[in-house]
């Protein structure tokens, strides 16, 4: 078995990856700035060095759409170097991080470069969005009388669990570079799941479409988000709305 750092190991996905690490007997280590044993914030990287000794896999989890995912990625790359230990850092992307321009991806992008240049073995897997992401954006939009939804725009939405399960499949000491993107297993309109979603949760909304402007919007009418040749995943939407969660 191996000992494995897990980054954004409370959050949604990251918890999920650690259960399952967990499950298969590895020695997990929980990092994030909330965690109880190893509490690092990897933007300044102070008790990182600790966190990463003897480490044999790193799965790298933690992200912030506020930035700072660039400075995190340097300190985490530095500390696998220093430990000396560390055959594999997986990492976990979004489709479309190199054709849809919005600001976040390319940060993500420039992470993957980051890795690819480091030295370390690694493994990269770009996943399409997770069901509660396209959840929490309808619920935003819900706050107002009419919901406001990008026309035309079409999401491929993923189980965060189903993510989980392929981490934990490849936190494992070879590291296998890029792998194949994970997707959805339905690609649908993004005004289509908002009535679903306020349906499911019993709220009388009119949604509304509204064209954009700007490159991103294109991108993602030209579907720059979507893997339908991936399409591995196997809880849709509606299901997600029957459980109530992943």
């Amino acid at each position: 078995m191996s000992t494995i750092l897990v980054t954004g190991g409370t959050g949604n996905l990251g918890a999920l990856v650690v259960e399952r690490l967990r499950d298969r007997g590895h020695e997990v280590r929980v990092l994030s700035r909330h965690a109880r044993d190893f509490p690092v914030d990897l933007r300044d990287g102070r008790g990182l060095a600790a966190a990463m000794a003897g480490v044999d896999v790193v799965v790298h989890c933690a992200s912030s759409p506020r930035g700072g995912d660039e400075t995190a990625a340097r300190n985490l790359v530095a500390a696998a170097r220093r430990a000396g230990g560390v055959s594999n850092l997986v990492y976990v992307s979004i489709v479309g991080v190199d054709v849809v321009p919005l600001g976040y991806y390319r940060s993500k992008l420039a992470v993957e470069r980051l890795l690819e240049a480091s030295g370390l073995g690694i493994t990269i897997l770009r996943a399409t969005q997770f069901h509660d992401l396209v959840a929490r954006l309808v619920d935003a939009s819900a706050k107002l009388p009419v919901v406001l939804l990008p026309r035309g725009v079409r999401v491929q939405p993923i189980s965060a669990a189903e993510v989980a399960d392929r981490l934990a499949e490849l936190a494992v000491p070879r590291p296998a570079g890029r792998v194949p993107d994970m997707g959805g297993p339905e690609v649908r309109g993004l005004a289509e799941l908002g009535r679903a979603r306020l349906t499911a949760t019993g709220r009388r909304r009119r949604v509304v479409t509204v064209p954009l402007a700007g490159k991103t919007y294109a991108a993602f009418r030209e579907g720059g988000n979507l893997a339908p040749a991936h399409a591995v995943g196997r809880t849709t939407f509606a299901e997600y709305l029957l459980r109530g969660r992943d």
